[in-house]
């Protein structure tokens, strides 16, 4: 009889297990928690570039009102995966993702501190990624595609994103994370780009479809409607008075933390519960700990 404890049996001959997925994320949760800050950094404005190139898919996809509402999210929201495929299979931090980190704090195999730094830096760095696409794309007239409807496509999505309420706009970054983080544990059950991709995409269709908040994207999508409005890049006839500064922040910062919570909370922290915590994992906490020493640790053991 074949040995399946791996889980190959049972979900195909290249695909990890969910508990192999499990261990995958604590490991990578160390490193990446750990970094050097310019690599980490550098690779958090790769991130916020990347998701950016998929939000400019999207937009372009926006961009034609002959197509129907359901195909042109659904669209829009198959090649919006370009970001976070640029992300996971090219090579980046970003924040959203990161979120799973969580897995190895629970573990306390990472401090708290550690945790905090490395969102903050990630944040941070696809801000300055997302605001340096912003930038190249305002300067090759990127709005004016297709009659100038690429503007109105991206004014009006910016509008209806600054528009509800706090509390809207965080419960739909708790939606939207779930299924980015979704999308992330899937992809890493892959072991080819194909497999990858193909875990990643329906996950990241649904939450752009379903019209969620994802803080990094919205970097790219309000900062450039708002300079399109500075610079006098609005179509006739639409209402851009809601597009300042200050609504801005009120989308970013509830999304931001309705992220929070649906990736580290409702993702992270539900598989460790049952695979960590209820099943006990595949490598015996104790000894995996004792193999990923503390930074302090590590810096006296090379003294």
């Amino acid at each position: 009889m074949a040995d399946n404890s791996s889980g190959a049996g049972l979900l195909g001959a290249d695909a990890y297990s969910p508990a192999e997925i499990q261990e995958k994320v604590e490991k990578l949760g160390v490193k990446k928690a750990r970094m050097p800050f310019l690599p980490e950094f550098m690779l958090s404005i790769v991130a916020g570039g990347s998701i950016g190139l998929g939000g400019m898919f999207f937009i372009i996809v926006l961009a034609d009102p002959t197509l129907g509402f359901a195909f042109q999210r659904l669209l829009g929201g198959a090649v919006f995966s370009l970001g976070l495929a640029l992300v996971l299979i090219g090579g980046a931090e970003l924040f959203t993702g990161n979120c799973l980190i969580v897995m190895a704090w629970c573990n306390k195999q990472i401090r708290t501190g550690e945790l905090l730094k490395n969102w903050t830096i990630v944040w941070f760095g696809n801000l300055v990624g997302a605001l340096g696409l912003v930038l190249l794309l305002y300067m090759a007239h990127f709005a004016d595609l297709n009659n100038r409807n690429a503007s109105a496509a991206i004014l009006t999505l910016a509008a209806g994103k600054m528009t509800p309420d706090a509390m809207t706009i965080f419960v739909k970054g708790i939606l939207c994370n779930v299924l980015v983080c979704l999308a992330v544990w899937l992809a890493y059950a892959g072991r080819t780009v194909a497999d990858k991709m193909a875990g990643m995409i329906l996950p990241v269709a649904a939450f752009v479809a379903a019209g969620f908040e994802h803080c990094v994207a919205n970097m790219l999508f309000l900062p450039m409607a708002w300079l399109l409005v500075e610079t006098g890049h609005v179509p006739a006839g639409l209402d851009v008075s809601v597009i300042t500064l200050a609504n801005i922040v009120h989308n970013i910062i509830p999304a931001t933390l309705g992220n929070i919570v649906g990736g580290a909370g409702f993702v992270g922290l539900i598989y460790w519960l049952i695979y960590r915590k209820g099943l006990g994992g595949l490598t015996p906490l104790g000894h995996a700990q004792e193999q990923i020493p503390s930074a302090g640790e590590a810096r006296l053991k090379s003294q």
